[in-house]
């Protein structure tokens, strides 16, 4: 069984699974709307009750099993009669397809990035509000330019993940995760040195808790446990190449720390700027493609913002190429153990039906509107998977974990039979939270994503 080859190997690339463009574009987009420092605290303490039990849940399944997902959630579940192991492999399954799709349809955003980095070096992405707005309704609605791209980046992740554990993932992971926290500075220093870049320090850290709605709390809720691809069984999939030395409650709190670290360093990159020019930190999903390079544009003279648009578009590139890795790896490893096949045939299988999805999506976009309930391809693949595939494969783990394995064989995973020593009440208290408390908040964000709440 393949096994990563380093601790920091380890941590930063299991890190990298979770950041990506949730951390750079969902979070400040979620901070913005809802009252800033407010929502920062209620994440991460949601982080804390639920993110880590959640990661921690996934671990004990992929390191016990040392296997594929299928594998590993058909040995958790061992203890139930026959239809309980086809379950356990059911959600090993699940994981794959949820990946699958989210990689597919990711791919489209992630071409994005490519393509306004590519802009971004031609000097294209500056200019008149008019000319970025339309600059973008010109790439989302060409038949070619996206699909092409798409595919492009599912071939990047394909070139990495064939390569495998040490000598792609872990060997890329090294590479990409320290520039990833350079270019973040970098683009913090530029930002919080403008003329009234105070205020939107303030924003970010000074917390209103009068903006403390029932909106916030769920949102709050959803960005903790989105931010870590909990459901997905990347996480599962990982600690199935850990080794039998690795403190899994230290590194779930350490990866869990580093997601966080990144997800405010962006809102430090963002929000100083767009305060500076006078534009409101809740311009939503477009701020990353339409209001940035207007905030670029008009905080900085030229030459700093040809530069800054630059470094931010390639930083929005490898930041999605971080998380793509983990959501191919999860289907690369179950076509390549189930059907026996080898690790280059198996990734090929996955980039071609990713593909496909990919450009499906993008064409859906608008040069070929399909889609069902009134949205688009990329629309329903994301609604599917966020709000009914995700939850699902994250409760079954919690439930798994809390209820259905022995207490021996969690305990074995926690102290890495017997290497750690782990408080009484610190178990008593992991126990519980994954036990209900994650359950609980699951289940509200099943029920607030799918409109019940």
């Amino acid at each position: 069984m393949a096994q990563f080859g380093s601790r920091i190997g380890m941590i930063l690339a299991t890190a990298g699974s979770a950041v990506g463009l949730g951390n750079i574009w969902r979070f400040p987009t979620t901070v913005g709307e809802n009252g800033g420092a407010a929502l920062i605290l209620v994440y991460i303490f949601f982080t804390l009750i639920l993110g880590i039990p959640g990661m921690l849940a996934e671990f004990i399944v992929g390191r016990n099993g040392k296997a594929n997902a299928c594998q590993s959630y058909k040995k958790s579940v061992c203890k139930l009669p026959s239809y309980g192991h086809k379950m356990g492999y059911g959600i090993g399954l699940l994981g794959m397809l949820s990946a699958s799709l989210i990689l597919g349809f990711y791919s489209v955003v992630a071409g994005w990035c490519i393509y306004y980095f590519a802009q971004a070096i031609f000097d294209n992405v500056l200019g008149s509000p008019e000319h970025i707005s339309q600059g973008f309704s010109v790439l989302t609605e060409n038949p070619w330019i996206p699909s092409i791209l798409a595919v492009i980046f599912i071939l990047l992740t394909h070139l990495i993940i064939r390569r495998g554990v040490r000598g792609g993932i872990e060997r890329a992971s090294k590479i990409m995760m320290p520039l990833l926290f350079i270019m973040l500075i970098a683009l913090i220093i530029a930002s919080c040195t403008l003329p009234g870049a105070y205020n939107g320090i303030v924003f970010l850290f000074h917390p209103d808790f009068s903006k403390l709605t029932g909106q916030v709390l769920f949102e709050a809720l959803g960005q903790s446990f989105f931010s870590l691809s909990l459901g997905t069984a990347c996480l599962c999939t990982y600690a199935s190449y850990f080794q039998e030395d690795v403190d899994l409650l230290k590194s779930s709190a350490q990866i869990a720390g580093i997601d966080c670290t990144i997800a405010i360093m962006a809102g430090l990159m963002i929000f100083p700027a767009a305060f500076s020019v006078g534009i409101m930190p809740d311009a939503g999903p477009s701020l990353i493609f339409l209001t940035l390079p207007n905030v670029f544009e008009a905080a900085f003279p030229h030459p700093v913002a040809y530069v800054i648009s630059i470094l931010f578009f390639l930083l929005l590139a490898m930041a999605a190429l971080t998380s793509t890795i983990s959501l191919h790896e999860i289907g690369t490893s179950i076509l390549h153990e189930e059907m026996n096949i080898s690790r280059g045939k198996a990734a090929w299988g996955v980039s071609a039906f990713c593909s496909i999805v990919g450009i499906l999506c993008a064409l859906s976009m608008g040069a070929l509107p399909i889609g069902f309930f009134g949205d688009t391809l990329f629309g329903n693949f994301d609604t599917l998977t966020s709000n009914i595939f995700l939850p699902a494969g994250a409760l079954f783990t919690t439930i798994i974990v809390g209820w259905i394995m022995s207490k021996e064989t969690v305990m074995a995973q926690l102290t890495s039979n017997g290497r750690y020593n782990i408080p009484p009440l610190v178990v008593s208290l992991l126990f519980f939270l994954i036990r209900y408390v994650c359950p609980l908040g699951i289940a509200l964000i099943f029920l607030k994503q799918t409109g019940t709440l």
